[in-house]
């Protein structure tokens, strides 16, 4: 693309807004560099990134990236053979230990199986350097001192200088307080020329002997070292050459050090800029509640409830914005002052960002197309020095434009044709937009002849569009209609106005017939528009209200036929029960008839058979239960008991799904509800089919309020943990105690650097489930700890 249209679609503000969010030097040139791409791959990836970026965000509260200076001069300085400072060695060195922290947040990401598509690629392209980035850990500190610990000699020396520093201040604190303190200006030991010296009043300079060094402003003072403690700074002074030199030996042999790596740890650097720009547009996405695009590679774009991004979002207003597929050409006609010129640099500005892999602020399921070029003609470009009127300056403009257009490019049109007699500037807009059309280009234009908005219906591929006015105030909605062309509304404002109804008569009879016809056309089309929209509210109501009952019913149908069965089934089991009392009592009966007959031994005696009939005609009422088994209401059912690892189920209790992971018991099993595990009976469980197209979400495990708060804590300590460990721990903490139905808790951060209570507020700040968090009382650790409410 060129400079020119980012300069007039503003495209140097939105990256301004980019560079806020970004904390190191190489980030920083990241954002520089951007400019849209017309590569399908590239666009993907970039977009692809940001996606990555975003997903990181939610679930980690982004990557923790610190503040990094530049190194590549550093780089340069050892590929010539010179000696890097403490200063500087220190900026490596922290660059080298961010590989590491970076590389073991992304392995933790890795192990909790979340899902990206480009950051693992970048984080394995950083080199880590262990060794290195330990020796210089341990020789430079975080502000480039060289550490006793950099060498054995160094250490000695610096032992040295203490003990001589101490036999100075001993020797002087003597002066201080003997009998010769009434010859001193002050009771105080203080350094000039490196070395230690005492204030005598200038009448006694001689008195201690020595060397002057210096003098106060008016005279009265001299700055002594006293002979007695000559010999003793000579020696301190000697200690102190001898740490400078060892100093430059040891940033010597670290610089030398880092030579072998020199491009590994370039490559580090650029990698930890990437990261911080992929970052970085995650978070502009967030601060402008932006979404990442779908790409279309038939040139398809539809925004939906697009917003300009550099228009404050409580003020712009968001339109559906839409252009390629079937309509090669947009005609938007309306008031001024109405968004016309906004919507055409929404329309840009948006596919400027797309294509540079930027989140846009649209609708989800909105769609960018991809363009080799974009071009447009907005604003008075009037050229004073080139004596150029305004419509030889738009001309001169468009002739640029046209001889460089191809059938991959958008071009956008602002008052086409403007700025010269009205029938000669139509007939220009009509030829211009034919000439665009027969390229083959993309083209969106405003204008105010009523003859385009008869191109717009009799052109192929063309549609028509406009800028809602409200005449009951009198004011443009500044809402974009697309299909119905703008219209005069001279008439009604000068009617509600007051003006007296005889002149508007008069007034329509003059005008040109086919004028005041388009414009019966257009009244009647927005009517149309207004009761479709009305009808399609009303139709959607009602389907909604279908879709609910549907599914109640379906709910209600499952729950009749199943409480069906259970009740069929006990029915049965209590009239088995009541046969089997009666069939004990019959053999009981016959069991006496038969004593009797052996008793009485009479021949006239009930034949066996008989008494083995009356048994068995017993047996057949009772109930055969084996049908049930092809009941398909209960086979279905049973079939939604029967578990197995990996199948997913809905955990009643929570009204949560979840995954099995393995039986832990008779009939209980662990389940993965989110990031919680847990153990659940099979009773209070049932399986489900799994999702068709699963996406990654954070799901809110909701509690009943009970049973889960003995296992945890009302308070969570994090002292002396890693960064990353401890938000990580907060993260799930705050999902128990939420599982726990805890009202309030407590979080243990201590004060330390900073760091670790500056993460935490910043995880409690963009976790929505928090209420509020503030420092806790003085007597409860204050600062030291933060008090969170649900």
């Amino acid at each position: 693309m060129k400079k020119k249209i980012e300069d007039i679609l503003e495209f140097d503000k939105v990256k301004q807004l980019l560079s806020q969010h970004i904390v190191t030097k190489s980030g920083l040139e990241h954002v520089s560099e951007l400019k849209a791409s017309h590569s399908y791959d590239e666009i993907e990836e970039a977009l692809m990134e940001t996606e990555d970026g975003m997903t990181v965000l939610r679930l980690r509260g982004g990557i923790p990236m610190p503040i990094l200076e530049n190194i590549k001069p550093h780089m340069k300085r050892i590929e010539i053979g010179a000696m890097l400072n403490g200063v500087e060695l220190a900026q490596v060195g922290r660059v080298l230990r961010t590989v590491l922290e970076i590389q073991s947040f992304f392995d933790d990401l890795n192990d909790a199986e979340v899902a990206l598509h480009r950051l693992y690629d970048w984080s394995e392209k950083m080199i880590a350097l262990p060794d290195l980035s330990k020796v210089i850990r341990l020789s430079i500190d975080e502000d480039g001192h060289v550490t006793d610990d950099a060498s054995t000699e160094l250490k000695h020396i610096r032992q040295s200088i203490r003990g001589s520093e101490q036999a100075v201040r001993e020797q002087l604190d003597g002066i201080l307080r003997g009998k010769n303190s009434n010859y001193l200006s002050d009771t105080i030991v203080t350094m000039r020329n490196d070395r230690y010296v005492i204030p005598v009043k200038s009448e006694y300079r001689s008195h201690f002997g020595g060397v002057v060094h210096d003098q106060s402003a008016s005279g009265q003072t001299v700055f002594v070292e006293p002979r007695q403690v000559v010999e003793l700074n000579n020696r301190l002074r000697q200690h102190q050459i001898a740490e400078r030199k060892e100093i430059e030996r040891i940033l010597a042999e670290l610089s030398n050090e880092l030579e072998p790596y020199r491009q590994d740890i370039l490559q580090n650097a650029y990698v930890l800029g990437k990261l911080d720009f992929i970052n970085s547009k995650a978070l502009f996405g967030k601060q402008l509640k932006a979404v990442v695009p779908r790409l279309s590679e038939d040139k398809d774009v539809h925004l939906k409830q697009a917003r300009h991004p550099l228009i404050d979002e409580e003020v712009v207003v968001p339109n559906d914005i839409v252009i390629g597929k079937e309509y090669q050409a947009v005609v938007i006609t309306g008031p001024n002052t109405g968004g016309k010129t906004i919507t055409l640099k929404t329309l840009g500005l948006l596919q400027l960002m797309g294509q540079s892999g930027l989140p846009i602020p649209v609708g989800e399921e909105s769609s960018i197309g991809i363009f080799s070029n974009i071009y447009a003609d907005i604003g008075d470009e009037q050229s004073i020095e080139q004596n150029l009127s305004t419509f030889s300056s738009h001309m001169t403009n468009i002739v640029s434009i046209l001889d460089n257009l191809d059938s991959d490019s958008l071009v956008l049109f602002d008052e086409l044709g403007a700025g010269t007699d009205p029938q000669e500037g139509a007939a220009l807009a009509i030829s211009i937009l034919d000439k665009v059309g027969e390229i083959g280009a993309y083209v969106m234009a405003t204008t105010h002849y009523p003859e385009l908005k008869v191109y717009g219906y009799n052109r192929p591929n063309t549609i028509n569009a406009s800028m809602e006015f409200d005449v009951d105030t009198l004011s443009p909605t500044y809402h974009l209609l697309i299909g119905i062309p703008g219209r005069s509304n001279a008439f009604e404002i000068s009617k509600r106005l007051g003006l007296s109804p005889d002149i508007i008569e008069q007034s329509k009879q003059i005008i040109d017939g086919e004028s005041q016809d388009l414009n019966d056309m257009i009244s009647d089309l927005e009517n149309q528009r207004k009761m479709t929209e009305t009808e399609y509210l009303e139709m959607r109501h009602y389907a909604d209200e279908a879709e609910t009952l549907y599914h109640d019913l379906k709910e209600a149908y499952e729950l009749f036929f199943t409480e069906r069965e259970k009740e069929m089934n006990k029915a049965k089991r209590e009239a088995n029960e009541v046969i089997s009392k009666a069939q004990e009592e019959s053999e009981k009966m016959i069991k006496d008839i038969r004593q009797m007959q052996l008793r009485t031994g009479n021949n006239q005696s009930v034949k066996e058979h008989e008494l083995i009939e009356v048994k068995s005609g017993f047996e057949k009422l009772k109930h055969d239960e084996t049908h049930l088994k092809k009941n398909k209401v209960l086979k279905k059912a049973k079939e939604k008991k029967t578990f197995k690892a990996g199948d997913d189920v809905l955990v009643e209790a929570f009204g949560q799904r979840g995954t099995l992971i393995e039986k832990v018991g008779n009939k209980e099993w662990q389940v993965q509800l989110g990031i919680l595990k847990m153990n659940v009976s099979e009773d209070g469980m049932t399986r489900i089919a799994p999702e068709k197209e699963p996406r990654m979400r954070v799901s809110t495990v909701k509690s009943d309020g009970g049973g889960s708060r003995q296992s945890v804590s009302t308070q969570l300590d994090l002292r002396g943990k890693r960064y990353e460990d401890a938000l990580a721990e907060v993260d799930q903490y705050i999902d128990s105690a939420l599982l726990a139905g805890y009202p309030q808790v407590t979080i243990v951060h201590g004060r330390g650097t900073g760091a670790l209570k500056q993460g935490v507020q910043e995880y409690l700040k963009n976790n929505r489930r928090v209420k509020k968090y503030n420092f806790a009382p003085s007597n409860q650790g204050g600062d030291g700890a933060t008090i969170v409410t649900f």
